[in-house]
């Protein structure tokens, strides 16, 4: 983790300008081609979730901007950031996850089956686990549904930081599988091209 030079930095009045807003956050929803990353899963008996999910997390990992942090009035940049997701329940309700990055998918989905398996073993929304810091990324899956646009709950804290993901049920056209997928982030860190950079690399990861 790093400390950024604000006063240095190329983002200041970017980062000032959209802090002094009440909802900072941008963002907005589009689809990725998962057809491969489904053939594959599927082929290998890994669920399709672990498996685009860590695609996702591999993404992000390499755009620096979705790694940075408001933390104590700084702006703070991960090496690394994990995988935070809502992990449904049979009984309809949900709890939180957090399962540490790692570039290696079978290291990967064995702590977030681990995860998962805590989930359905426990009730309530799991927060008192005390591991969903600031190092992480929010996602959420919508499996009934395919979307085209996604309202996030949000608290209106200029200071909240943490990139919110959201994947829906995949569209079939043309033959083609297609994942509803919706990213949000906070404007005064990073901009509408960081996101079409993890875009890029997303598609590129589910692609192999």
């Amino acid at each position: 983790m790093k400390i950024v030079d604000i006063d240095n930095w190329n983002r200041k009045e970017h980062f000032e300008f959209f802090s002094n807003m009440a909802s900072p956050y941008f963002g907005f929803t589009t689809e990725v081609d998962c057809t491969k990353a489904y053939d594959t899963a599927k082929e290998k008996g890994y669920s399709f979730f672990a498996y685009y999910f860590h695609k996702s997390m591999v993404a992000i990992n390499t755009v620096d901007e979705l790694k940075l942090r408001i933390i104590d009035e700084q702006v703070v940049q991960f090496d690394t950031v994990h995988a935070g997701s809502t992990i449904g329940r049979p009984d309809g309700t949900f709890g939180f996850s957090f399962t540490h990055y790692s570039e290696d998918f079978e290291t990967f989905n064995a702590a977030l089956q681990k995860e998962i398996k805590g989930v359905h073993e426990t009730s309530g929304l799991r927060l008192s686990n005390e591991r969903l810091g600031k190092d992480h990324v929010r996602h959420t899956t919508i499996p009934w549904n395919s979307f085209s646009a996604i309202l996030q709950p949000t608290d209106f804290n200029t200071k909240e930081s943490v990139p919110k993901v959201a994947f829906g049920r995949f569209n079939i056209r043309d033959g083609r599988k297609y994942l509803p997928v919706s990213i949000e982030a906070h404007h005064g860190l990073a901009d509408g091209i960081h996101i079409a950079k993890y875009l890029e690399e997303f598609q590129k990861q589910l692609n192999r």
